[in-house]
């Protein structure tokens, strides 16, 4: 249990998940397009967080409410060091090779990350910076993105990102410490689905159920087989 990728065992330091899916289970509706990143219906999902004070500081803007669900963004993007995301959210929605004029993510050229971000693919790219936030890409896989993330974090917490076959990949290989789930009261019908291919094996205990405006937010500690 000494390698890198069972860190998350420790109490100082955790693989963490949060984020929004619909009632039945979708995490981004059906059709991803540049119009519609998150598919047909998929940007309410997100409703809810971006009205809040903690979300509308992290894109470098004034306002936003101050509630529950505030103080639980707070919660969730303290004292973590590094982020992993798939191609899926870096976008674009075509994928594919990078080619001559590559994508820079949907964010500008200040992104709301300010800490390393590894994202997985299947093409070959060399880092991109922009402003505090370096993207570096990985193509040889799920562990090899934890094991430099774990590096660029230090002591603090990774958190995936998502997309869903992202977050899916890392529960099914028992990889995650912690979930939270922030249900909307929506059905999409369609799209990107979480929980697909993780199997009965994945166990979750739940921690704290928050009711909130528009959201219930859902806290689980994991028990896969990788942490027993």
């Amino acid at each position: 249990m000494s390698s890198p990728l069972y860190r998350g065992l420790s109490d100082m330091s955790k693989v963490r998940v949060h984020i929004s899916t619909s009632l039945d289970g979708y995490v981004a509706g059906p059709n991803e397009s540049m119009e519609e990143p998150l598919g047909v219906g998929g940007e309410a999902l997100h409703d809810w967080t971006v009205v809040l004070k903690a979300w509308r500081e992290l894109q470098g803007m004034e306002g936003g409410e101050e509630n529950v669900s505030d103080a639980l963004v707070r919660e969730e993007t303290a004292n973590v060091g590094a982020e992993i995301m798939g191609r899926g959210k870096f976008g674009p929605p075509t994928r594919g090779p990078w080619g001559d004029d590559p994508w820079r993510g949907w964010w500008g050229d200040d992104p709301p990350f300010h800490k390393p971000v590894f994202v997985l693919t299947h093409h070959d790219r060399e880092p991109l910076i922009l402003s505090d936030t370096t993207f570096t890409f990985v193509t040889d896989g799920i562990h090899a993105a934890l094991e430099r993330a774990w590096e660029a974090a230090g002591d603090r917490d990774v958190f995936i990102g998502g997309g869903a076959e992202t977050i899916n990949q890392y529960l099914a290989a028992g990889l995650v410490d912690e979930l939270e789930l922030h249900v909307v009261p929506m059905l999409l019908g369609g799209g990107r689905r979480l929980f697909d291919g993780v199997g009965p094996d994945l166990k979750l205990e739940l921690l704290r159920t928050v009711a909130a405006p528009g959201v219930t937010h859902l806290k689980y500690r994991v028990r896969g087989l990788a942490h027993r």
